[in-house]
C-alpha cells in the first residue's frame, strides 16, 4: 500500500489580519487626532495674530524634540517588552514594562527641571534675535508647557507598552479624552476668556496630565500581559535599564538630532521674516496630515516586528515588513489626495496674507509629493531595523544625512540660491532620498539580521 504524502502544516502567524486591522485603525485615529488638534490649536492661536503662530511654532519645535526623545526610550522599552512577550516571557516583559515607566518618569522630571533653569537662553540663543512681541509670546508659552514634560513622558511610554501588547485603542481612547480637552480648552480660554497664547498652554497642560493619570489606572488591568505593580518598586533594576537604553539611546539621540536640526534650519527661517515664519508653521501643522499614516504605521512596525524577533522568526519579519509597508503606501496615497483636493480650504482657515498663503501652498504640494514616494522608506521602514535591534545603522545614516543634506543644503539652497524658507524644504526631500537608498539596502542585503538573531 502506497504510503500518503504529508503535507506541510502552513506557518502559524503572529498576527492576522484582524490583529493587524485592530491595531493599525486606533493608531491612525490617534495619529489624526493628535495632529488635528495641533492644526485647530494654530487656527485658534491665529486669531492672536501671526506673532503668536510663529511663536506656538517656536517653542513646539522644541516640545517636539523632547517629546520624540521620551518617545524613543518608550520605543526601547517596548522593543524589549514586545521581544520578551514574542518569546512568551511575560514576567520580564513585565518587569520591562514597569522599568520603563519609572525610568522615563525620573529622566522627565530633570529635563523639566532644566527647561526651566534655561528658558531664556534657549529663547535667546536658539532662536537667536527675535522680534519683541514673538520672543514675548515664545516665553510666555514655554513656561507653562515646560510643567507637562513628565505627564507626556508618561503617557507615551504607557501607550508604547499598550501597542506592543497588540491593544492600540487604550492609546486611542486616551487620546481622544486628551485631544477634546485641549481643543474644548483652547475655544473657552482664547475665545471666551480672551487668554491669548497663555490660553492654549493651559489646556495642553491639563489634558497632558489627565492622560497620564488615564494611562497609569488603566495599566492596572489584572488581565494585562503588561501590568503597572502595586506598591511600585521604585528601585532601578540596572540589567533592564540598560537593555532599554541600549535600543533607546541610539533612537533617542537619532530622533533629538534630527529634531535640532529642524531647530537650526527654523532659525535660518526666522531670518527671512514673520511671514515665513507663519508659512513654515502652516506647512509643518498641515503637513503632518500628509504624512499621519506613515507615522501610524511606524507605531505598527515596532509592535509587530518586535513580536517576530522575539519569537526568533524571521521569515515572518520579512513577511510583516513588506505587508505593513505595502498598506502605509496605500493608505498614505489616499490621505494625500484627499488633503490636496481640499488644500484651498484648509489654507483659508488659517486667516493668513496672501504672501504667506502662496508660501504655504508650495510648501505643502512640495512635500505631499514625495510623502507618497519616499516617506514610507525614509522614516516606516527603518522602525523594522529598529524593533530587530539593528538601532546603530539606523540612527548614523539619520544623523549624517541630516546634518549633510538637510541643514547644510537647506543653508546653501536658501542663501546661496535665494530660495529663502522654501529652500529648506526642498533639502528636506534630498535628505529623505539619501536615507531611503540606505535603509532600503540595509533590508535587501539582511544587514539587519546579525543584531536580530545573533548571526
Amino acid at each position: 500500500m502506497q504510503k500518503q504524502a504529508v503535507l506541510p502544516q502552513p506557518r502559524l502567524r503572529l498576527f492576522d489580519n484582524a490583529a493587524l486591522f485592530r491595531l493599525i485603525l486606533p493608531l491612525i485615529v490617534e495619529q489624526f487626532l493628535t495632529i488635528a488638534v495641533g492644526m485647530v490649536d494654530s487656527v485658534m492661536v491665529s486669531s492672536v495674530g501671526e506673532a503668536a503662530v510663529s511663536a506656538v511654532s517656536l517653542v513646539d519645535t522644541v516640545n517636539v524634540l523632547i517629546v520624540n526623545l521620551f518617545s524613543a526610550l518608550a520605543t526601547g522599552g517596548a522593543v524589549i517588552a514586545g521581544q520578551y512577550l514574542g518569546r512568551n516571557d511575560t514576567g520580564n516583559a513585565e518587569k520591562a514594562g514597569n522599568q520603563l515607566l519609572l525610568f522615563t518618569g525620573a529622566s522627565a522630571l530633570v529635563v523639566m527641571a532644566l527647561v526651566y533653569l534655561g528658558h531664556n537662553l534657549l529663547l535667546d540663543v536658539v532662536f537667536g534675535h527675535l522680534e519683541a512681541d514673538v520672543r514675548a509670546f515664545c516665553s510666555s508659552y514655554l513656561l507653562i508647557v515646560a510643567a507637562s514634560i513628565p505627564f507626556i513622558a508618561i503617557y507615551n511610554s504607557g501607550a508604547a507598552l499598550f501597542r506592543v501588547m497588540g491593544n492600540s485603542n487604550v492609546s486611542m481612547m486616551v487620546s481622544i479624552v486628551m485631544n477634546t480637552v485641549n481643543i474644548c480648552g483652547n475655544a473657552f480660554l482664547i475665545y471666551r476668556l480672551r487668554m491669548g497664547i497663555v490660553g492654549a498652554a493651559i489646556p495642553t497642560l491639563v489634558s497632558r496630565i489627565l492622560a497620564a493619570g488615564m494611562m497609569l489606572a488603566w495599566l492596572r488591568r489584572p488581565d494585562l500581559s503588561i501590568r503597572l505593580r502595586l506598591p511600585f518598586d521604585f528601585r532601578f533594576d540596572r540589567q533592564m535599564i540598560g537593555r532599554i537604553l541600549r535600543l533607546g539611546v541610539p533612537n533617542g539621540l537619532e530622533n533629538s538630532m534630527f529634531q535640532l536640526g529642524k531647530i537650526v534650519l527654523l532659525s535660518l527661517v526666522a531670518t527671512f521674516g514673520t511671514a515665513s515664519i507663519a508659512a513654515n508653521a502652516v506647512g509643518n501643522s498641515v503637513s503632518s496630515f500628509q504624512s499621519l499614516a506613515g507615522m501610524a504605521m511606524s507605531m505598527a512596525m515596532v509592535a509587530v516586528i518586535s513580536r517576530c524577533v522575539g519569537a526568533g522568526d524571521e521569515e515572518q519579519v520579512q513577511y510583516y515588513t513588506r505587508k505593513l509597508m505595502a498598506i502605509c503606501y496605500a493608505v498614505m496615497l489616499a490621505t494625500n489626495a484627499l488633503i490636496l483636493l481640499a488644500m484651498p480650504m484648509i489654507l483659508h482657515a488659517y486667516n493668513l496674507s496672501s504672501e504667506t498663503m502662496e508660501m504655504a501652498k508650495r510648501v505643502l504640494l512640495l512635500h505631499g509629493s514625495f510623502c507618497c514616494l519616499i516617506w514610507p522608506l525614509s522614516f516606516t521602514l527603518p522602525n523594522a531595523l529598529r524593533a530587530a535591534n539593528d538601532v546603530r545603522f539606523s540612527m548614523i545614516v539619520s544623523i549624517v544625512s541630516m546634518w549633510l543634506f538637510r541643514v547644510i543644503c537647506g543653508y546653501v539652497f536658501a542663501n546661496a540660491l535665494g530660495l529663502g524658507m522654501f529652500g529648506t524644504w526642498v533639502a528636506m526631500i534630498v535628505d529623505w532620498g539619501v536615507r531611503s537608498a540606505f535603509f532600503f539596502w540595509r533590508i535587501r542585503s539582511g544587514g539587519w539580521k546579525r543584531a536580530a538573531f545573533n548571526i
